[in-house]
């Protein structure tokens, strides 16, 4: 059974190793370059800019977000993907600035602003990020529309705060029934090493602060390629249950229920 200093060592490491891992440099002396720990699907580190305003700071990702899922082929023109695109932000509380992620950030609220920033590119970027040849529509969409074939009733783009303080998003709350806990469930729509450890860390931070019964399910996209065995174990160490696409008929019940 999972201990609280269990989770206090794994958020005091977390922590130790997102300062470890994130550098700075000055640019043009107005901007300063976050360069942190946060992979995108290229396996390159995030990186965002933070300026000097009035008393307060600007963090931007200078639109890379956007422009790198163009360019890869996704458009993001379409009314149900703007709006999708705004819901993902609203729920960070980031703003588009033409083709920019942005927030405004006071010195008391730097650090939650920037995770919230940097949570919303990544979210981003796996809700939409598609190979156009190859798949067909989002796997969010596809997992709305399973939901709702089986009369699944849930909550979509729910916030949390975790014991960390920070708020995380999840992709849909089923709420507790008679029957059946809270159950939260996570779309993966690429399972990696670094997307699985988002979610377990998300999950992890959260748990605490939701009903001891809650659960949580990894929704993982394994049409286009195989999720790795080491993901899977990942998931159940930390009591999440994964839930492979091509598997999803097992949990209808439960998640029904």
């Amino acid at each position: 059974m999972t201990t609280i200093q269990e989770i206090e060592k794994l958020l005091h490491d977390y922590r130790e190793w997102l300062k470890d891992k994130t550098t700075l440099r000055e640019i043009n002396g107005a901007w300063v370059e976050i360069t942190t720990p946060y992979l995108d699907r290229h396996n390159d580190m995030l990186q965002i800019y933070a300026r000097a305003e009035n008393g307060a700071y600007v963090l931007t990702d200078d639109s890379y977000t956007v422009h790198d899922l163009e360019a890869s082929g996704c458009s993001l023109q379409t009314d149900k993907r703007q709006d999708l695109l705004k819901m993902t932000l609203n729920g960070f509380g980031v703003r588009l600035n033409n083709d920019a992620l942005e927030v405004h950030a006071t010195p008391q609220n730097f650090p939650l602003r920037k995770h919230n920033l940097i949570q919303a590119m990544l979210a981003v970027n796996d809700l939409f990020y598609l190979a156009k040849p190859v798949v067909e529509s989002l796997f969010y969409e596809d997992v709305i529309a399973w939901l709702e074939t089986n009369e699944i009733r849930y909550t979509p783009k729910v916030k949390f705060t975790g014991i960390s303080d920070y708020d995380h998003l999840f992709d849909f709350v089923i709420p507790k029934s008679r029957r059946k806990p809270e159950r939260i469930l996570q779309t993966i729509n690429r399972p990696t090493r670094e997307t699985a450890e988002a979610f377990i860390y998300k999950w992890t931070d959260t748990r605490e602060v939701r009903p001891p019964d809650s659960k949580a399910y990894a929704v993982l996209n394994d049409v286009e390629q195989q999720v790795p065995g080491g993901v899977l174990d990942a998931f159940r160490n930390y009591e999440i249950r994964p839930v492979p696409w091509t598997q999803r008929g097992e949990v209808v019940s439960e998640l029904a229920a």
